[in-house]
């Protein structure tokens, strides 16, 4: 024998419903009694719930929600039934909708809906499904008869979530179905108290139903059919990437729904648990698709963590007070007064301390809750000895559940570390002495962002996302774009990430999208249709996403995004940037930025400022947390001024090899940009700080290596021209540097705490003198690297290996977000 339950949506069209009707004429032909439970047309319950509302609240409207109800209903008959078998049908429905009718003109006379009412004004959209289904199965040749649940299943007189009495309602049940030859569609949800009055299960109760009835007759299978696969990893409507589970355990079950997963109302998997019987959540719309079975066996022990669940808003209660501590009976007072108000308490934490206990409510019952408490501890409140109730809002609860938690260890630092990377703070913990689940009490605002960073770490293993918005899309950043296009298959394929371009702003435009822009498309093609630009918008935008593993990547050359940094950092984002302006501005500034990104546990890198793609402040970061001393740190950190003074040999004149340089678009627009050290000095300025002097810029002592004219030009042809008018003045340089077996090299320079940038001459002893082309070099002298200084050569300027630099801090900070 089966019992079968069909949802709202399962029934909620005509089309639904000839859909659902396969399904049991299928099973009628497999099993010799099938039972099957309905719930109202979707929307319904809803319905008459706002129109009862309406009516107490003597608001007339409540006549047109009832001819919406009525024509949804004679609507489905008539496109269901065939002509000579409308009319019956539609009298016998017209006979309940007279009586909602009569019931709401009540409702509006004494102006109230008391829950005794309300359970009665309910019932009837199962008592109208039901007889539409069975009618319409018995015009398709398959007998059926509706069923009012009312007559078997006795409750107390707890209106709204009524308490069933197990006892008389088995025997009820196994005598009213004994020997049945048809197909009983029973109303879900609805019951009776003693003296026939009418109660409810509370919403969801329909799968209470199915299961007394199979618990009843000890069915070989309770099947829950819905609009979904089964029961998901988590909220598909959340996470994109959610899945349904093949096998879970009664354990389990209960467990996710009593943390808010929907497909399955909680006392549902009482009655099955107590007679060992499966119960099969199924999709009415994919009925090949076996979905998820509930049962004693947890199954797929690859999986420890088997779902993840949420309740998107609860108030949080805090009682707390010396007079608290070491005091016996406490917790049985405050849980006294909570049940005989009947609070349902949804999750428990108390300090060890024994200082305060917190629990978590529904905000319907949160007033409640407030002054039950109070009033118990009210003596120990006016003596000072227990603070006044704290009550925090806007919360919600996630719990991660499964079986297997407590074999695998891991489980929590996994759990917490997700979150504590992407800046979701915790209010309140707590997990069983089972193991079986870890809750915990976080924003609402941090519920999207929590439930896809907690569903990645523990179910998406395969593949990682990291969400970036970039900043600046000129010659840098759109080498970073064609180089993320290059390697997203292999990233995916080999280190297990993806790369979602969720933001890109130009000089003039910019577009947002949490689905993730089409990085495939060139930059015009992304930044079509877009917005104005506008910086601190498009900051605000990136937070109110708040989107896990997120990354900004400033490729400006300005100060219009580092404004934002500590606002950005402060938010849980990670920065990488090859802009220098914000570690080479004040010392206070440089301090903030690294306080934000240390409090908040994020990165904030920018290796690309001193040595564009060569790892220069990794290196230097590794030799001091290593113990080692840096004694000195000298480097050629232009490579602009590499190459010219690398092709400065007396063969042409100075101005030539600038003019050059510049037409190689080695240099600035400006040439003077490049040659009066500033760039130079901001980078040993970074590296100073790195290695842990507190220097300011104008600490930094750069030498002037232009003569006055040159500076005072009023053009960058007249720069030219008083350039070319002081050769002597350069070439006297290079031939005394000559002269003396050396070369010139503009190095700058960091020993003992001393930070300057100068035009020097060195010898063929000295790691610069070999230098070529337009490289950088860095020479590190440490403790252990006395003798002979630690060198780091590469190339030191243009797109390619700037943005391949950045390009590898998104792939690091990825992986510290994802991985840990």
């Amino acid at each position: 024998m089966r019992v079968l339950k069909f949802g709202g949506t399962s029934v909620g069209s005509a089309d639904n419903i000839r859909q659902t009707a396969s399904i049991i004429k299928s099973y009628q032909e497999k099993y010799d009694t099938t039972i099957v439970v309905v719930s109202a047309m979707s929307g319904i319950t809803n319905a008459l719930i706002e129109a009862g509302k309406k009516a107490a609240q003597q608001d007339e409207t409540y006549k047109e929600i009832h001819t919406t109800i009525e024509t949804k209903h004679l609507d489905t008959i008539r496109s269901l039934m065939e002509v000579s078998e409308q009319s019956s049908l539609i009298a016998q429905l017209k006979v309940q909708l007279n009586e909602i009718d009569e019931l709401l003109h009540g409702i509006f006379l004494i102006k109230e809906l008391s829950k005794r009412v309300l359970d009665m004004l309910q019932s009837y959209g199962e008592r109208m499904s039901s007889l539409i289904i069975a009618t319409y199965l018995t015009q398709e040749g398959c007998p059926a008869k509706a069923e009012d649940a009312r007559k078997f299943i006795r409750t107390d007189q707890t209106f709204g979530a009524a308490k069933v009495n197990q006892s008389y309602t088995e025997d009820a049940i196994q005598t009213y179905f004994a020997g049945v030859d048809y197909t009983p569609i029973v109303t879900g949800f609805c019951a009776s108290d003693h003296t026939g009055e009418t109660t409810t299960l509370g919403r969801g109760g329909s799968d209470y139903t199915a299961a007394i009835i199979g618990g009843a007759l000890e069915a070989e299978e309770i099947e829950i059919w819905t609009d979904v696969d089964g029961i998901m990893t988590t909220d598909p409507r959340i996470v994109k990437d959610a899945f349904s589970l093949d096998q879970i355990s009664y354990e389990e079950a209960m467990e996710l729904s009593h943390f808010g997963a929907k497909v399955i109302y909680p006392p549902t998997i009482l009655p099955a648990l107590e007679k060992k019987i499966p119960i099969s959540i199924r999709n009415t719309f994919n009925p090949a698709y076996p979905g998820t079975m509930i049962c004693e066996e947890s199954g797929n022990e690859e999986l420890p963590i088997k779902g993840i669940s949420s309740i998107k808003e609860v108030h949080l209660l805090t009682l707390s007070g010396s007079g608290l501590i070491g005091i016996p009976g406490v917790s049985s007072r405050l849980f006294s007064a909570l049940g005989n108000a009947n609070i349902n308490v949804i999750l428990i934490t108390q300090a060890s301390s024994e200082h305060s206990i917190t629990l978590a409510v529904l905000p319907e019952f949160a007033e409640d809750a407030e002054e039950a408490i109070t009033n118990e501890f009210s003596a120990e409140i006016e003596r000072g000895k227990v603070d006044i109730v704290h009550v925090e809002e806007s919360l919600s609860v996630i719990a991660v559940v499964g079986e297997n938690m407590k074999h695998t260890p891991g489980i929590s630092g996994k759990f917490f570390s997700a979150l504590g990377k992407n800046g979701i703070n915790v209010a309140a913990i707590a997990q069983g002495s089972s193991e079986l689940n870890i809750s915990v009490v976080i924003k609402n605002s941090d519920l999207k962002k929590a439930l896809n960073a907690l569903h990645e770490k523990f179910f998406e293993q395969d593949l990682n996302t990291i969400h970036l918005y970039m900043i600046g899309a000129g010659l840098i950043g759109s080498t970073l774009l064609n180089q993320i296009r290059q390697q997203t298959e292999f990233l995916q394929n080999d280190q297990k990430l993806k790369i979602r371009l969720a933001g890109l702003a130009n000089s003039k435009l910019m577009k947002l999208d949490e689905k993730g822009l089409d990085i495939s498309l060139s930059k015009e093609e992304l930044l079509k249709d877009a917005e104005p630009v506008d910086v601190a918008q498009f900051v605000d935008r990136v937070k109110a996403m708040n989107m896990r593993n997120s990354i900004i990547v400033d490729c400006t050359p300005t100060m219009a995004v580092v404004d934002h940094y500590e606002d950005i950092l402060s938010n849980s984002i990670s920065i990488t940037t090859p802009n220098k302006l914000a570690n080479s501005g004040s010392l206070a500034d440089y301090k903030r930025y690294q306080k934000a990104a240390n409090r908040r546990g994020v990165k904030f890198c920018y290796e690309t400022n001193v040595g564009a793609g060569l790892p220069v402040i990794s290196p230097l970061n590794d030799l001091k947390y290593s113990g080692d001393q840096i004694l000195k740190i000298e480097g050629i950190l232009s490579g602009t001024l590499s190459y010219i003074f690398n092709s400065f040999d007396g063969s042409v004149p100075f101005a030539e090899v600038v003019r050059t340089a510049q037409e190689k678009g080695f240099t600035e627009p400006d040439p003077r940009d490049d040659l009066n050290g500033m760039d130079v000095a901001r980078k040993i300025l970074i590296l100073a700080r790195e290695a842990g002097y507190a220097l300011e810029p104008s600490d930094v002592d750069v030498e002037n290596i232009l003569p006055q004219s040159c500076l005072d030009a009023q053009t960058v042809d007249d720069f030219y021209a008083e350039l070319e008018s002081n050769a002597d003045f350069f070439e006297n340089r290079r031939e005394q540097a000559a002269n003396e077996g050396k070369v010139l090299r503009f190095i700058a320079t960091l020993e003992n705490g001393q930070a300057s940038v100068n035009l020097e001459a060195v010898d063929q002893s000295h790691p610069f003198y070999h230098l070529s082309g337009s490289d950088n070099m860095i020479a590190f002298t440490t403790k252990r690297y006395l003798n002979e200084p630690l060198i780091i050569k590469g190339p030191g300027a243009g797109a390619e290996v700037t943005a391949a630099g950045v390009f590898a801090e998104v792939i690091s900070i990825g992986n510290y977000l994802v991985n840990g």
